[in-house]
This record gives structure tokens, sequence and C-alpha cells, in this order.
């Protein structure tokens, strides 16, 4: 078998995708593994082209890795690949219309509002403000309607900030999804596997030094984690039971990440990642190292079913 990983890309998470790519490619290649790391650039049609009897793992976070568009040119050349089809990956994406998703499927999820930039410009900036200070209350949280590594993400605890907590989110996306701020435990569950197979590796809780934003994940010293999380046995289950049924009712393939919060011993989702990332502080190999296996092992069990499923 030989996995040709996409890795890189030009989203603003262009860096953290390199590094993901590196750390899969050298844990594929301690398995014995034949590996290459390609960036999604003019070449890469010619790239797949050239690909019998290779598997391909895009690990391209945000915009063109995330929304559907790789997976959608894979699936054109005939392409086998690891990961959710470019259907459910669309949806999963976009962060508003996968909270719609959730509620119907009787999944918690933080109460929320999404407004385009032009509304903003339309209306009045202020008028707009004002209410959702008035609908929501403070604490809130001001984030890009799609994207990840918690890039435009504000917390905003006065109105005084909300205007600035604004400009920062409509510089990554000129769609903000605003939520209610929950308060409880956050965990990451990882799941593995594609439908009746799939099943949950160890919860991983983050117990973060401020906010949980960008420098945090990938910068080591202002996060402790716990794997397995510090939960009670329903807590858990709860918790479990929620991730299978996102993977499940997305329709997402091999692996994926679910965020949540716990609250009052709810478990709320307020994230989907089907491109989790595998950095050294990322929280997908961390539960993977929770549970006992090696890294390795797991990722190239991934891609052997990927390249046996075909595209």
């Amino acid at each position: 078998m030989r996995v040709v990983i996409l890795a890189g890309g030009m989203s603003h998470e262009r860096d953290v995708s390199v590094r993901s790519g590196r750390r899969i490619q050298e844990a594929l290649r301690q398995r014995g593994v034949k590996t290459a790391v390609h960036d999604l650039d003019a070449t890469v049609t010619d790239t797949l082209s050239n690909l019998d009897g290779a598997v391909v793992w895009p690990l391209l976070h945000g915009a063109a890795g995330e929304d559907g568009a790789v997976q959608a040119l894979l699936e054109l050349t005939g392409v086998p690949y690891v990961g959710t089809s470019s259907d459910a990956a669309r949806v999963a994406w976009s962060k508003p219309i996968a909270k719609t998703l959730m509620r119907g499927e009787g999944v918690a999820t933080p109460d929320s509002a999404t407004l385009p930039q032009t509304l903003f410009r339309d209306v009045g900036a202020e008028r707009v403000l004002d209410a959702l200070a008035e609908r929501f209350g403070f604490p809130l949280v001001v984030k890009p309607a799609r994207g990840g590594s918690a890039l435009g993400v504000s917390l905003v605890t006065e109105r005084d900030e909300l205007s600035r907590a604004m400009v920062h989110c409509f510089a990554y996306c000129d769609v903000a999804l605003i939520e209610h701020a929950l308060t409880g435990t956050e965990v990451a569950v990882s799941v593995v596997g594609t439908g009746a197979e799939a099943r949950v590796l160890p919860i991983v809780e983050i117990v973060s030094n401020g906010p949980y934003d960008y420098d945090a994940r990938y910068n080591a010293g202002r996060v402790e984690y716990f794997a397995p999380a510090r939960l009670s046995e329903s807590e858990a289950d709860s918790v479990r039971q929620t991730a299978l049924k996102i993977h499940a009712s997305f329709g997402l393939r091999d692996y994926s990440r679910v965020d949540m919060m716990i609250e009052d011993g709810v478990p709320n989702v307020f994230d989907i990642n089907i491109a989790p990332g595998m950095t050294e502080t990322s929280l997908y190999p961390q539960a993977v190292t929770a549970s006992g296996l090696d890294l390795g092992e797991m990722l190239e069990r991934i891609a052997t079913q990927a390249l046996e499923r075909g595209v």
C-alpha cells in the first residue's frame, strides 16, 4: 500500500495542516508504509492521475479540505481516499447547517444566530449588536460560520467587546455564528470506523489556562489534558452515544472528532471535525494513545480500509 497525504493548502490553517501531514507520514513510515506528502497546488491533478494502487489521505484543514471540494475532485478522478464523502463534508463544514441537523436529531447544541457581514452594512451595525446583546446576554461566543482551529473566535463578556469580536470574526469568514456561551467540562470525542464498525476512543478532557484558542491548541503549556476524561460513568456514556449519533447521522467515515461542552450533565455539541488535527498537541492522537493503540497502526488500518472500500 502507498499513501499520498494531501497537506498544506491556502487556508488560514495551512501551518496546522502541514504539521499534521508530517506527523501522519512519520507514523506510517514507522509501520513500513510507503508515503508521500503533496500540497494542494496546480500539480495535484497530475499526481492524482498516477496513483494506481495508492490511497489519498486529505489532511487539509479549512476550506477545500473540509468543505467537500477536494473530496469531490477525488471522486471525479476515481481515487480511493480516507475520510468523509464530499456530500457529508459539505454539511458538516457549515456550522449553522450542522447545528440545524443536530437539533433535528435531538442533539443538544448551544442556542445561536447566524448573521452575514452584509446585514451589518445594510441595517446598521450598532442595532444588530444591540439585538444580539439583548437576545443572548453575556457571555457569548462569536465565531466564523466555517473554519476551525479557533481562528476568528472570541469569548465576549460585555457589550463593548462585541464590535471588536465581529470584526475579528469577519476577517476569517463573511458569515458569523453567535452562540450562547456554555460553562462546564469541555471534551473532545474521537471516533474511528464507519457505520456499525464505528467506535469511540477515550474521551479527552480539556482544561485551559484562559481561552482554548489557536495559541493554546498548538503551543504546549497553556492546556492540561485528561485522557480518559474525569467524567461520571453516566456522563461518559452520554458523551459517547452523542458522538456516535453525530458520526452516523452525518454520514461520516473512517474517523472524526466531535467537540462538546458538558453543562449540567448534558453534552452540547459545538463543532464537528471530519479531518481532525494530527499535530503533537492535537486531540485525536491523544485519544489514540489513551486507548493503548499505536498511532501508526491505527492510521495504517484506516488507510487500508479506505483503499479496500474504493471511491
